[in-house]
């Protein structure tokens, strides 16, 4: 059981790289920084790692993008609502599309409304609406979703994801 526990660990801290230095792409939509490479760790976590790891690598990855400047506070509620809601959905259905959607849904909506009172209460901002963030969240995870999504399926056609989450629970 150690040895599975070791094995998560050590990809948990790859998917944290991985988010950190993909977003190095990143783009400006109405305020909002979009990293879709933090969207597509959260299936990843979700589909390899469960729930809870997937939520502390959303934390983890938004803490260190916050420190090397290359994101803002709104990263936490929206990766971190995002990584939550797609781990469960995953964990209960083992369902692909259904945790894509779950991702969009848990970052676009309920990461998009968290992601208010960040932007109001800690960054001084003064967003038009309770809804300001949600279209521009929105379009991150979707992108992120997509490549998620393209990535996991190559793997599950090539036989490797069964072996991989395999490989993780021994």
């Amino acid at each position: 059981m150690r040895n599975a526990q070791v094995k998560k660990m050590a990809l948990a801290g790859v998917l944290c790289a991985v988010a950190v230095v993909g977003s190095l792409l990143q783009f400006p939509v109405l305020g909002s920084q979009c990293a879709p490479v933090q969207h597509m760790v959260n299936v990843v976590c979700a589909v390899f790692l469960g729930p809870g790891w997937g939520v502390a690598v959303a934390f983890v990855a938004s803490l260190l993008r916050n420190l090397f400047h290359l994101g803002s506070l709104m990263a936490f509620p929206g990766s971190m609502c995002g990584a939550l809601l797609c781990g469960l959905v995953y964990w209960k259905m083992k369902n692909l599309p259904a945790t894509l959607v779950a991702e969009v849904f848990g970052t676009g909506v309920i990461g998009g409304l968290a992601a208010y009172p960040v932007a109001k209460e800690l960054m001084g901002l003064t967003p038009e609406t309770y809804t300001a963030f949600v279209v521009p969240f929105l379009i991150s995870t979707a992108a992120g979703s997509i490549l998620a999504g393209a990535l996991l399926t190559a793997l599950k056609k090539s036989g490797a994801l069964h072996s991989m989450q395999t490989a993780l629970s021994h």
